[in-house]
């Protein structure tokens, strides 16, 4: 069972493709993804479940070292809703597009940063410690910072309610982080046991967000230009370099740098996308860029994790 678990996790890139595939083919086969059950989101109920297992692989030290190395969170964290979002917002508007598009590309640029950072880190020989204690921080302060920068940047001009969107971080983010964080501290042994199946059991849940949500908007990915095709990759390639330059400016170390620039390029996408379908339901079109970041980050980060292992020393 565990080897199973090994290989999803070792090909998800190729799974998450195939699944991408059969929800433009047969988008029935995902439209559960979208529904609800008793009034319950299954969209947020299993972007709940991917951040419950990274809870459970945390410790109270990842946020702690916030005292410990803090100059390296505080550019790490203020690159991560600074630059992302600001970044989302030019090219929306260089590119002009619609309403929805820019909701979901802002909203891809505000969120924090995803758990795949961890992993290409630690194949980039960057800081390990140093990206995972980014991910929990930016992850923590998501309720606050994710609603008030996409008020800041679209709240002129599209109305939606920041305070309900706090509340609806808290219940799909905080809650589900904190319980996984509290089974580790209980039951250490147990989450060190599982660890050995939570990134397959992720993966697998992300591609059926990601085919969810590209099946449900088929016809809108389709028929659309390929302009936010190239806005997805330019959003992806200039955060990996201003993070560099972030690092770069502030006297990093080279681990540090490279763990920053690979945490920014990282967003948490699948809740990007369900922060789109929960908040701007008339905007049916605000939950593809988020789908398609997450598909571009991943195939992009199995790329880099290929050159960093065969050949960064």
């Amino acid at each position: 069972m565990q080897r199973i678990f090994k290989s999803i996790e070792k090909y998800y890139f190729i799974i998450i493709l195939l699944f991408v595939i059969v929800s433009l083919f047969r988008p029935s086969y995902f439209r559960w993804v979208l529904d609800t059950v008793n009034g319950v989101n299954i969209l947020n109920l299993l972007l709940s479940v991917v951040l419950f297992t990274m809870g459970t692989t945390l410790k109270l030290e990842n946020f702690l070292r916030v005292f410990k190395s803090p100059k390296e969170i505080a550019v790490g964290i203020s690159a991560q809703y600074i630059i992302m979002p600001v970044l989302a917002f030019v090219l929306a508007n260089i590119f002009s597009l619609d309403a929805a598009l820019t909701v979901g590309l802002i909203l891809v640029g505000t969120v924090p940063g995803g758990t795949a950072s961890d992993v290409i880190t630690f194949l980039a020989k960057g800081d390990v410690a140093l990206s995972v204690s980014l991910t929990a921080i930016s992850t923590l302060l998501s309720p606050i910072l994710t609603p008030l920068i996409t008020l800041i940047l679209i709240g002129n001009h599209i109305s939606f309610n920041p305070t309900e969107m706090f509340l609806s971080i808290v219940q799909i983010v905080i809650i589900p982080i904190i319980l996984g964080l509290l089974l580790n501290y209980k039951f250490p042994d147990f989450c060190g046991n599982l660890k050995e199946y939570l990134p397959g059991i992720s993966s697998i849940v992300v591609c059926l967000i990601v085919a969810g949500v590209i099946g449900a908007n088929k016809q809108a990915i389709l028929t659309s230009s390929s302009v936010i095709l190239v806005v997805i990759v330019l959003l992806y390639v200039f955060g990996m370099l201003l993070g560099f330059v972030a690092g770069y400016l502030v006297g990093m170390e080279r681990k540090q740098i490279i763990t920053v620039s690979i945490e920014l390029a990282f967003q948490n996408s699948g809740l990007s996308t369900s922060l789109a379908k929960t908040y701007f339901p008339s905007l049916t079109a605000a939950t593809v860029p988020g789908a398609l970041y997450s598909v571009w980050q991943n195939f992009a980060g199995s790329i880099l994790a290929y050159i960093f292992k065969k050949y960064v020393d």
